[in-house]
């Protein structure tokens, strides 16, 4: 398919899904009961790829969905932002990323030591095709994002080779826990009973963005529309530019910088996106939500989410089975490790899903689990996903080292 065929395509898609989930009959209720419409408009797209109808790794929709609507929903979303209830969200947001990341750095090297005694071959090799070194630079963007796993790869430069198989892990193991965060999503306040989590301040957070909402709602016009539309890309446009006029000048100038990927446009590009609409949040725009911003914002991450469906291949795991079991393994120990953390802390599964995701998946991924709880949360994601850029070069070489020393 070419690209327009398959934006087309996608958009069909998420129309059956999303009126599908709205429909009043029996059957249509009781699937979605289990199953959130959101995985769908995940899984769905992916068997495009999975029988190769499209190209997910050369598709252009990816790209542009990426730098552009994802930055111009950040915006919409953020533009309504309460700050003061947002701090109702307290310390355990931020401890469940630290137990994240943590998990993340130590979960690696465990895999390796597992499995260099179990079976040996799957973790050797020697040189650039050493497995702990691709390994290292999945441990990269596993905490912090692509700049991270960039800079980790010209650390411990593995082989062409080599690293093309992380990639494949990579997009294997994190969109299959993806997929699982998401359905956890629609089974929210069950998970929470069973992790005895107190969720009353994401549930207040939820309800005062819905009120201000309901109160200031109106039948959008034409112009609120084009509006709405204007503020966002607008505001998306300005974080380009910015974004990409700072990101090079640190990097010529203070090349130290690029250890905290501040030398990365998309890095530059999301966080002053959102700024751009926490800044918002304090002028008249904030009246745009009562026009339906938040909606429309919610129309782009439900396109992010078909797009990144895109580049999931449900049949890659036939490539590279033996390095797709040492992510599964390494998956494994952070999906534990932040369960225990959670039933420790009582932290509502929305704090153990979007931390997880903002290590694991960024800010690409991060708002869109928030989302999926309730588009007011979308911002939480973005937020925590920036902890992990600042981190994510420093934990993952750490990781790297430590996977060295494991490997037989």
């Amino acid at each position: 398919m070419t690209d327009p065929v398959t934006l087309g395509v996608l958009f069909v898609i998420l129309a059956a899904v999303l009126t599908a989930a709205d429909s009043p009959r029996g059957a249509w209720q009781r699937f979605f009961t289990y199953v959130p419409p959101t995985l769908l408009c995940y899984f769905l797209p992916s068997l495009l790829n999975t029988f190769g109808w499209v190209d997910g790794d050369h598709t252009a929709l990816y790209p542009i969905v990426s730098r552009v609507l994802l930055p111009a929903s950040l915006v919409l979303f953020t533009l309504s932002v309460d700050l003061r209830a947002f701090r109702r969200l307290g310390r355990k947001s931020i401890l469940m990323f630290a137990a994240s990341a943590v998990s993340i750095m130590l979960g690696g090297p465990l895999a390796v030591w597992l499995l260099a005694h179990l079976a040996p071959e799957l973790v050797g090799g020697q040189g650039p095709d050493a497995v702990w070194r691709g390994l290292a630079t999945l441990a990269g963007t596993w905490i912090g994002g692509g700049a991270n796993q960039t800079a980790l790869k010209e650390v411990f430069e593995p082989s062409s080779n080599l690293f093309s198989a992380i990639v494949t892990v990579d997009v294997f193991v994190s969109n299959l826990w993806l997929g699982v965060l998401l359905y956890g999503a629609g089974q929210a306040t069950r998970i929470d009973r069973w992790l005895r989590a107190d969720a009353r301040a994401v549930e207040e957070v939820k309800e005062r963005v819905q009120q201000q909402t309901a109160a200031s709602r109106r039948i959008p016009s034409t112009t609120d529309l084009v509006v709405i539309l204007a503020v966002g890309f607008g505001a998306t446009a300005v974080a380009h530019v910015l974004g990409e006029t700072i990101a090079p000048w640190i990097g010529r100038t203070y090349p130290f910088l690029s250890r905290f990927s501040l030398d990365a446009p998309f890095f530059w590009i999301v966080g002053l996106a959102t700024a751009i609409g926490l800044g918002l949040s304090f002028t008249n725009a904030r009246k745009l939500e009562g026009a339906g911003a938040s909606r429309v914002a919610t129309v782009f991450l439900y396109l992010m989410i078909a797009t990144i469906g895109l580049k999931m291949n449900i049949l890659a795991i036939a490539d590279h089975p033996g390095l797709i079991l040492v992510g599964a393994i390494w998956m494994a120990f952070h999906v534990a490790l932040m369960i225990v953390f959670s039933r420790i802390i009582r932290a509502p599964y929305f704090f153990l899903a979007v931390g997880s995701q903002a290590c694991i998946g960024g800010p690409a991924t991060a708002p869109i689990v928030a989302a999926a709880f309730h588009p007011a949360l979308a911002p939480v994601g973005v937020l925590m996903a920036i902890l992990g850029y600042a981190v994510g070069t420093y934990m993952g070489y750490v990781c790297g080292i430590l996977m060295q020393l494991a490997s037989p």
